[in-house]
């Protein structure tokens, strides 16, 4: 197996709200919400950088695609990063994160590894990790 990643697929607890928070809020580039005259096939594309989406599927149709009982989740389990070329762009972020309707969770701050960086969850709970890592500068 090749170490390829193209589509990152969250689950959510309400498509459109998600959409809204991804789409107006954080600016993410999409054709909104595909797949609607297919029973348990709605779902939003966002485009990242190249070879690489993000998608937005109900949790419910999830769990009906792979046959896997629902649970209750943690934030914890995943922690999306999201690097950026300086300090001051961590914090540009963390506010239209917030602006959006994002809780923070650790506001932004030295890291004890040299980086700077503060967590917020999106509104079903994912976790994104906004860091300035002058070690893996994005191109």
């Amino acid at each position: 197996m090749k170490p390829r990643i193209t589509v990152i697929t969250l689950g959510v607890d309400d498509l459109e709200r998600s959409l809204a928070f991804y789409r107006n809020g954080l600016g993410f580039p999409t054709q909104g919400i595909i797949g609607k005259e297919f029973e348990h096939g709605a779902v939003a594309f966002f485009d990242m950088q190249p070879g690489l989406k993000l998608a937005l599927w109900s949790r419910a149709d999830i769990a009906h695609d792979t046959n896997i009982a629902p649970t209750d989740h943690s934030p914890t389990e995943l922690t999306i990063g999201h690097n950026v070329s300086s300090r001051e762009e961590v914090d540009a972020v963390m506010q239209q994160a917030q602006s959006a309707g994002a809780q923070i969770i650790k506001p932004a701050r030295e890291t004890f590894w040299g980086g700077y960086a503060g967590y917020f969850k999106d509104p079903d709970d994912h976790l994104w990790e906004v860091v300035w890592n002058p070690h893996l500068l994005p191109e």
